[in-house]
């Protein structure tokens, strides 16, 4: 059964996304992926994919798109206004498209981003493994643009038999847990006092590459940079104007910069809107 899903807006950044690139870090390649992969399971469990299925990840303006087959998609995430033609929808359930119809997602309420499954997935070619656009490296399919047409693939199981699920509440504050290393020498005690227990903000120059955090500034003990080192999933650096940069899905490889820890789990902060309270703790305070 084939078909296509059309883009008929793509809004502020639609991307194809799948479970990323985790398996090909040893040779130095981004991680990409769903910057919430519960979000985007979920979403395929709905429609009957298996989890690793390619979607679409959405943020903040929604999209508009035309479905050339008749398919079940489901929609999760951020809360927003979804249409099927002129009949409403729901966020986290099955919904069912006629062949032709409009589909319209609304911009994301209380959070920042959307992901999208439609039945049979995204079937783009994978590169190195996966479907996923990465936005720095250039892998992958590129952010999707008015007038695009996405192939999809065929349907192999039925919609998921449920009403309604809940996702996760969007919070005004995010208390992350952070590990110390591998370069917390390089920071001033006073530094490390200000980074577990002073409040930073999200800034709205933030995106799939990492989460930039406004607050007080983290003073070096050690001057200089480093060789180029790796970087993984989570890593806080610290660049020259002391300001704390949580590395997302779309991280570099390498950086100059100190890490001054890594953070346990980052999908907090896919949902994180601009002036968001961000706190850290961790085993050392």
């Amino acid at each position: 059964m084939t078909g296509e899903l059309v883009v008929l807006r793509a809004g502020a950044l639609t991307t194809v996304q799948d479970l990323g690139r985790p398996g090909y870090a040893h040779l130095g390649v981004p991680r990409s992926g769903a910057l919430d992969p519960a979000a985007l399971r979920l979403a395929n469990r709905l429609v009957g994919n298996p989890e690793g299925a390619a979607g679409l990840e959405i943020t903040v303006t929604g999209c508009a798109l035309r479905l050339t087959r008749a398919a079940t998609v489901a929609v999760t995430g951020a809360a927003a206004e979804i249409r099927v033609g002129s009949r409403p929808g729901d966020t986290g359930r099955p919904l069912s498209v006629p062949a032709g119809a409009l589909l319209r997602i609304g911009p994301a309420r209380g959070g920042v981003r959307n992901w999208l499954a439609a039945c049979g997935g995204i079937d783009l070619p994978p590169v190195l493994g996966s479907r996923a656009t990465d936005t720095l490296s250039g892998l992958g399919p590129p952010p999707l643009r008015d007038g695009d047409r996405l192939p999809l693939g065929t349907p192999t199981g039925p919609p998921a038999p449920v009403d309604l699920t809940v996702g996760p509440p969007t919070r005004d504050e995010l208390r992350i847990a952070v590990r110390l290393g591998p370069r917390d020498d390089w920071f001033t005690p006073a530094a490390l006092d200000r980074l577990f227990g002073t409040a930073y903000t999200v800034s709205p120059l933030s995106n799939r590459v990492g989460a930039r955090l406004v607050g007080a500034p983290l003073p070096r003990a050690v001057a200089g940079e480093l060789p180029s080192e790796g970087i993984v999933l989570g890593a806080v650096q610290v660049p020259a104007d002391g300001q704390p940069l949580i590395f997302l899905a779309d991280h570099p490889t390498t950086g100059g910069y100190p890490v001054v820890g890594v953070v346990a789990d980052v999908t907090p902060l896919a949902q994180a809107r601009p002036g968001t309270t961000v706190r850290f703790h961790g085993p050392q305070r």
